[in-house]
């Protein structure tokens, strides 16, 4: 893949249990064992994250990794006036990257290398939030996160993801196309 842009993988997030299901008023699940936040993990292609609750879950195949713009989670802070932010790993998304506008990963085919190899994915449909976005971050975000909620991938190879620095190939470049480089978000 030609076109390759730094970014930086900032959160990894794997959680064995579903923990936003049933109404958003009653709340999360309590979410036993270790925090969903990881270092590293390990992808598996066309099976997903292992130890993730989607993970080899047939009708998840081709939505078995989601990757979000962090900076979308940190504009919907400054819309909905949060000055203290909001923690992006909230959102429950797989890969959340600094660096690039991750909703244009949709329908691409792209690689991550954050010093182990390039893992391979296939970005396909939007992530699209839900109601739970209003309960796990704040008032006003569901709704606020419409068009920017990531997007839902396919791994197509195996290998290891780790929070720092890492490079993201593409088909074609994910600027505005005037060269400098610019995300738009």
């Amino acid at each position: 893949m030609p076109h390759a842009t730094r970014v930086e993988i900032a959160h990894l997030v794997a959680s064995p249990v579903h923990r936003l299901e049933g109404r958003p008023a009653d709340g999360p699940r309590d979410e036993p064992g270790e925090p969903p936040s990881r270092t590293s993990v390990r992808v598996r292609a066309h099976l997903g994250i292992v130890g993730d609750r989607y993970f080899g879950q047939r009708a998840h195949r081709t939505a078995a990794v989601t990757v979000m713009a962090v900076e979308s989670v940190e504009r919907v802070a400054r819309e909905l006036g949060v000055d203290a932010g909001l923690d992006p790993v909230d959102t429950r998304r797989n890969v959340l990257l600094r660096g690039v506008d991750a909703d244009r990963l949709r329908g691409m085919r792209f690689s991550l290398d954050s010093g182990d190899g390039p893992v391979e994915f296939q970005g396909h449909r939007p992530a699209n939030p839900c109601a739970w976005m209003d309960v796990m971050l704040a008032p006003g975000a569901f709704r606020a996160l419409r068009g920017r909620g990531g997007v839902r991938c396919e791994p197509l190879g195996d290998g290891i993801l780790t929070v720092g620095p890492a490079v993201l190939r593409t088909e074609r470049p994910l600027d505005d196309g005037d060269g400098d480089g610019a995300r738009l978000f």
